[in-house]
C-alpha cells in the first residue's frame, strides 16, 4: 500500500525563484536565505519519494476571478509551467501521477470534499519554487507531483480547520491506494507578509515562531484561527499559512521535526521552512 513518509513546508516567494534562475543565490542578500535549504537538499536526496502532493496557490496563472475553485487537484499526466510577474520560469515540465491523483479525487469527493478535478492545469511559482529549493536545477524533476491548489487569494478562503480535515482525507486516500508508493506532502506559502497598502512590508516574527512551534506539536490549537486574525497578525498574504494545515493533517498525529529554518527578509516577506518525519 502507499504510505506517507514525511512533509515539507516552505514559503514560495517568486523572487527566490528568480534568484535561482539568475544565479544569484550566493549574493550577499540571498545567501542567508538559501543556506537554510542546504540541509533539506541533502535530506531529500537521501529520502527521495516517488510522489509529492504539493499544496500551493495559483497566482492568476491558471485560475482567475472568472473561475476560482476553493480546492482543486491536478489529475493530468503533466503540467505546463506558467507564471505572472517574472514570467514562466526556465524549469522542467512537471509530471504528475494521474492514477493516484484520480484516486485521491474520488476518495476525497466521496468523503464530502468538493474538490475540483483539473485535467489541464498550468502551474506557477507557488509550485515550482518549492521544487527548486529542494531539488535545485535538474534537467527533469526527480519526483512525480500532484498539485493541490487552494484559494487563498479571494475572500472567502477556506478555514484552517477545513484544510486540516482535507489533509486527513487525503491521508486516508493515499493509505488506501493499492500500490507501493513513498509519498510526501508539501504545504507552501507564508509566512507573515503583506505586499500592498499601508502595512506593505509587514512582518510579525513572534506570530511566525509561535505558528512554527504549534503546527508541529499542537496543530489542533492553531486550526481555529480565523481569517481576520490572520489578516491582523500575519498581514494580508499571511492567510497562505492555511495551506500548511493540509500537509499537517495528511501526516497524521505524530510527527518529528527534522529541520526548521526562519529568515527575514526575503523580498519583503518572512521565509519559513520545516521538514517533518511522519511517525504514524
Amino acid at each position: 500500500m502507499a504510505r506517507i513518509t514525511g512533509g515539507v513546508t516552505t514559503s514560495h516567494v517568486p523572487a527566490m525563484g528568480a534568484a535561482i534562475d539568475r544565479g544569484e543565490t550566493k549574493s550577499d542578500y540571498w545567501a542567508p536565505v538559501f543556506a537554510g535549504y542546504e540541509w533539506s537538499k541533502k535530506w531529500i536526496a537521501e529520502n527521495l519519494p516517488d510522489v509529492v502532493i504539493l499544496v500551493y496557490n495559483d497566482h492568476a496563472s491558471n485560475f482567475s476571478l472568472e473561475v476560482l475553485p476553493t480546492f482543486a487537484i491536478g489529475c493530468a499526466e503533466y503540467f505546463e509551467v506558467a507564471d505572472e510577474g517574472f514570467g514562466p520560469r526556465p524549469v522542467p515540465l512537471v509530471y504528475g501521477h494521474a492514477d493516484l491523483a484520480c484516486h485521491i479525487a474520488e476518495k476525497t469527493i466521496l468523503d464530502e470534499f468538493d474538490i475540483t478535478i483539473c485535467n489541464k492545469l498550468d502551474v506557477d511559482h507557488g509550485l515550482t519554487v518549492p521544487l527548486s529549493l529542494l531539488f535545485g536545477q535538474p534537467e527533469a524533476w526527480p519526483v512525480r507531483v500532484i498539485p493541490v491548489a487552494v484559494n487563498v487569494v479571494e475572500y472567502p478562503q477556506p478555514t484552517a480547520n477545513r484544510c486540516y480535515e482535507l489533509g486527513k482525507s487525503i491521508r486516508r486516500a493515499v493509505l488506501s491506494y493499492n500500490e507501493d508508493l513513498n509519498v510526501q506532502v508539501w504545504g507552501t506559502g507564508g509566512m507573515s507578509h503583506q505586499l500592498q497598502g499601508a502595512r506593505a512590508g509587514f512582518i510579525n516574527s513572534a506570530f511566525d515562531h509561535d505558528f512554527l512551534d504549534r503546527i508541529v506539536a499542537d496543530p489542533e490549537s492553531l486550526k481555529q484561527i480565523g481569517h481576520l486574525e490572520y489578516l491582523r497578525e500575519a498581514g494580508s498574504e499571511g492567510i497562505e499559512l492555511i495551506m500548511w494545515f493540509i500537509m499537517r493533517g495528511a501526516l497524521g498525529e505524530n510527527v518529528h521535526q527534522l529541520h526548521r529554518f526562519y529568515h527575514v527578509p526575503a523580498s519583503n516577506t518572512a521565509v519559513g521552512h520545516l521538514v517533518l518525519d511522519a511517525l504514524n
